[in-house]
């Protein structure tokens, strides 16, 4: 057995599950792009079959990755494996991951089928994805509450018909450190053909558990975990990759195994997904929150000052952190920027570096001191939004305390600009009810809007988010500027162009006005 674990990225799939977490085409490359920088062994892009965007989504992944492997998830049935390979037969390293529940309630309630015909369905189907791709992972959902006996039986029919990778996921967050480890014992132990495969992890965090379970099952036998950046995903996330691999590293005396992460890139991955997602990252989040490596007892502080390894048990430099410098300021010239940027690890190409040049002058301009910090929140919010529909163009706001307010907003929708002037319950309301104004949407909801400071100052530039929601759909906006109304604006009408991706419009002429 190897003493080398496996990363196993899911932020693409199941990190892309979050409630009102979706991203597009080009956000999933780039996306890929970073994890491969990461290191990552397998990216799972996608499930192939659940819409003409994911199955595009998961090709172009595939053809674009240098070396992960590319895995499109699939269910236990002909359809879905079919399309996961049509999706992923271009990767240099393709993976059908197929699966189905083997705990007595999902087969009962969900599946509607007995033991038997499980079996059965787990013998079609890793047999039919084996026909196609030499690769094939196969995942028992619901593992943690699975008989212990049929999981077995599962899991060496599944070996049988051709997998070589075998997932025991904790579903619905319910295992233990001591439970989960126990599990991978048995099977490990029990299954007669389990040295064919790799075994792996994958743990949702309802109980807060997920990488101590993940941890555990390493110690059992485990070799692939299963996880996403900033533990993005479904209810209350999945297991962080961040805190896996920095886990491993740091303990190697007690857990003594090794990854292909390259921790320098981990900072610039978790920022990556904060700023696609709108999911902003807590400040007391192991690895990648703000306050990570922050002291502010004095007697932390006094020891720091003596030596740094009295409180910090990994350096900030070690996962990609460096200190906020003071780099550029109006009068630095293109070549400058390119250089900074290519230190923070963003790749423009021309037309997106001269976007970001014009803005960088702007903010350079309004600001006394421009931070990397600064740089990062205007290249993503430039970056990312860029290919939207639905642009913000010019913004005006009148507000004070003799009310009511008025916003003056201008959009370009499918090319074409339109001004209007609304008012409102003060200048966000105002702003907002200008962009309905343009954009009919009478049905969506605005569930959350927050605002905070990249850096520190009354100059500071605003990071906006909000939440929107619409007949069960929920989408993240994000925007960015040092007016706090243009990033607000940002951040709404980036929430309203993945709103309209999630219901299908293809042209959003027809839901425009004037």
């Amino acid at each position: 057995m190897t003493d080398t674990v496996k990363i196993f990225d899911t932020t693409l799939r199941d990190g892309e599950q979050s409630p009102g977490c979706s991203m597009n085409l080009e956000e999933k490359l780039r996306v890929a792009a970073q994890l491969e920088s990461l290191g990552v062994d397998i990216i799972e892009a996608g499930f192939a079959i659940a819409s003409e965007g994911d199955f595009e989504a998961v090709s172009q992944v595939a053809k674009q990755c240098e070396s992960a492997t590319v895995a499109s998830l699939a269910r236990a049935a002909t359809a879905d494996i079919e399309r996961a390979w049509a999706a992923v037969k271009h990767a240099k390293f393709p993976r059908i991951h197929t699966f189905i529940a083997t705990s007595p309630l999902h087969m009962r309630v969900k599946l509607n089928k007995t033991p038997e015909e499980v079996l059965a369905a787990i013998e079609h189907s890793v047999s039919l994805a084996a026909s196609l791709c030499p690769d094939v992972e196969w995942s028992a959902e619901d593992a943690t509450r699975s008989d212990p006996d049929f999981l077995c039986r599962a899991v060496e029919v599944a070996i049988k018909s051709g997998a070589r990778t075998i997932n025991l996921p904790d579903t619905v967050g319910y295992a233990t450190p001591e439970t989960y480890g126990a599990m991978f014992r048995d099977v490990l132990n029990r299954v007669p053909n389990a040295d064919q495969a790799i075994f792996s992890t994958h743990c949702h965090n309802d109980l807060g558990l997920a990488v101590a379970n993940t941890l555990a099952a390493v110690m059992a036998g485990a070799r692939q975990v299963e996880s996403t950046i900033n533990g993005i995903g479904e209810r209350a996330g999945n297991a962080a990759i961040e805190e896996i691999v920095m886990a491993l590293k740091v303990r190697h005396d007690v857990m003594p195994f090794r990854t292909n992460a390259v921790t320098t890139e981990i900072t610039r991955a978790s920022r990556l997904i904060s700023g696609i997602t709108g999911f902003q990252v807590q400040p007391n989040k192991a690895i990648v929150g703000a306050n990570a490596f922050a002291h502010e007892s004095g007697i932390h502080q006094d020891g720091m000052i003596k030596d740094a390894s009295t409180y910090e048990i990994m350096t900030p430099e070690s996962v990609g952190l460096n200190a906020s410098n003071l780099v550029m300021g109006k009068h630095s010239g293109r070549a400058a920027f390119r250089q900074k940027l290519e230190e923070l690890g963003f790749r423009l190409g021309d037309n997106e570096f001269q976007d970001a040049f014009v803005r960088f002058k702007a903010l350079a301009d309004a600001k006394k001191a421009v931070y990397d910090e600064d740089i990062i929140a205007l290249v993503d919010d430039e970056v990312l939004r860029g290919h939207d529909v639905i642009q913000v163009k010019e913004v005006e706001v009148y507000c004070g305390s003799n009310g009511p307010q008025r916003a003056i907003l201008t959009l370009e929708v499918d090319g074409k600009e339109t001004t209007v002037t609304s008012k409102g319950n003060g200048p966000v309301d105002a702003l907002f009810n200008a962009i309905r104004m343009i954009v009919p949407h009478d049905q969506s909801v605005l569930e959350r809007y927050e605002v905070h400071a990249v850096t520190g100052g009354t100059d500071a530039q605003a990071e906006v988010s909000v939440l929107l929601s619409e007949d069960g759909r929920t989408v993240r906006g994000r925007g960015a500027h040092y007016d706090t109304m243009v990033a607000s604006a940002r951040a709404y009408v980036n929430a309203l162009n993945k709103l309209m991706v999630k219901r299908g419009k293809s042209n959003l002429n027809e839901a425009s006005a004037g």
